[in-house]
Parts: structure tokens; C-alpha cells; sequence
């Protein structure tokens, strides 16, 4: 587990699927709550309810793979749990 888990944010940002964000899936508020989350384990838990919310939600497929490619970049290991 990584001191600082990096935001599941994959930098899309646009707001339109019920204010969820096209990239993450992400709403506005739930970016806020993830930048207040001070322990990584709370973060990594964070990131697999959000997990959960894309596949419910359904066409984030996308996703994954990018936040792999932004963790490698910032050298970070989280362990990403498929929900259920």
C-alpha cells in the first residue's frame, strides 16, 4: 500500500451523465471527498465503492486502464479489489 493513493481522477472532468463525470464517473462532491481522505487504506477503499458505482453505471471501461497507466506513472502501488 502506497503512502499517497493518486486521485481517481483520469483528467476528462466533464459533467454530464446525472453530474457524474464521463472520465471516473466521479461526481463534484465525490471529488471533494476524496481529496479530504487523509489514510491510504480509506482511499483505496474509496476507489473500489467507486469501482462499483462504474459498473453499475455501465460504459467506464475506459477507466481502468487509464488510472493503471497514471499509478505507473507516479510510481504508486494500490491494490485495485473488483467490488463483489
Amino acid at each position: 500500500m502506497s503512502k499517497k493513493v493518486p486521485s481517481p481522477c483520469i483528467d476528462v472532468c466533464k459533467f454530464r451523465r446525472e453530474g457524474h463525470c464521463i472520465g471516473c464517473s466521479m461526481t463534484k462532491s465525490q471529488k471533494k471527498l476524496f481529496k479530504s481522505i487523509k489514510r491510504a487504506d480509506h482511499q483505496e477503499a474509496f476507489i473500489t465503492m467507486l469501482m462499483g458505482q462504474q459498473s453499475t453505471m455501465g460504459r467506464y471501461t475506459h477507466w481502468a486502464p487509464a488510472y493503471l497507466k497514471k499509478l505507473k506513472k507516479k510510481k504508486a502501488k494500490v491494490k485495485l479489489t473488483l467490488p463483489g
